[in-house]
């Protein structure tokens, strides 16, 4: 074996490919063509002399000891890396890239605007955003951190609560003119309901009294969308009532194009939570924007 052809671009191909399990998904990633992706996963086993990867025409898998071998490569790039910063000092945390992953809606209106300010305050650090509703694999996808609405199930990924988004009932005022306002939360069977099909249970609403009250009430309605952007374009378009998050629809309340209604009764708050991929916390820059957005999250409209 030649341990001088043991480099890190090639682990880090080797990683990039286990991790998605795909030649071409890689190449892409890093520029490369598939054939430079192949060359250099084949010199890496050819140095080690033994095979990492299983391919077949459907799929790129690890062997016994490409898993093994994997599992160190991760340690030994996350140490270079933080190496690296330490050797640069203060310079160490910013520069480099960072990949970010955020609920599409939220991200277009508010993550982007935090996003810009902390490259003002580290013009050296890049970001790599890409805005999705799925629930994507971090690792797998090479995401450092993700800001996600809702539940979270996923114990291997480090979690930071950064609040509850709240929540409300909304129309246009043009709507409510033809069909009228619901009073009580019974009324919303008569109306058009605004839904969301990538959200579980949207068919039911949940109210909560000011006395404590719980009201569950049928919500339907002709139109289902999978975009936050969608439904609050669908609202001020009148096509209906909907729940939607402060946070989405505040300016539009603001401007009166938007008005809420039954608001003796509550929605509950949806959680707020950025997920960290644990190999890549320890990295300095990882950690500045970690801590840039929970510090000024709390400047978004209706997040507690």
């Amino acid at each position: 074996m030649d341990k001088s052809d043991i480099t890190l671009e090639r682990i880090r191909t080797f990683v990039r490919v286990a991790e998605r399990g795909s030649l071409s998904a890689v190449a892409r990633e890093l520029g490369l063509g598939q054939s430079t992706v192949t060359r250099q996963l084949r010199e890496l086993e050819e140095a080690l002399g033994v095979p990492l990867i299983s391919r077949t025409t459907r799929r790129v898998t690890m062997t016994d000891e490409g898993s093994q071998y994997y599992a160190n490569s991760v340690q030994i790039l996350r140490l270079v890396e933080q190496a690296g910063d330490e050797a640069r000092g203060s310079r160490g945390a910013s520069a480099g890239t960072i990949r970010v992953s955020c609920t599409a809606a939220f991200g277009v209106l508010h993550a982007t605007r935090l996003i810009f300010a902390f490259q003002e305050q580290y013009p050296d650090i890049g970001v790599d955003l890409n805005l999705t509703d799925e629930r994507i694999d971090l690792v797998r996808e090479g995401i450092d951190i993700a800001m996600r609405l809702g539940p979270l199930t996923d114990s291997s990924m480090k979690l930071r609560a950064l609040g509850e988004s709240q929540r409300l009932l909304v129309a246009a005022p043009e709507y409510l003119t033809k069909r009228g306002t619901p009073i009580v939360p019974r009324d919303l069977s008569e109306h058009e309901g605004i839904r969301m099909s990538n959200v579980t249970g949207s068919d039911l609403l949940e109210l909560h009294g000011k006395s404590g009250e719980r009201h569950r009430v049928p919500f339907h309605g002709r139109l289902r969308v999978d975009h936050g952007l969608a439904a609050r374009e669908a609202l001020v378009a009148g096509r209906g009532i909907a729940p939607a998050h402060r946070w989405l629809v505040d300016d539009l309340l603001a401007a009166g194009r938007l008005v809420p209604i039954l608001t003796d009764y509550l929605l509950p708050a949806v959680p707020l939570s950025m997920l960290i991929a644990p190999e890549r916390a320890g990295i300095a820059r990882v950690r500045l924007l970690v801590d840039y957005l929970a510090e000024r999250i709390d400047d978004i409209p209706g997040l507690e």
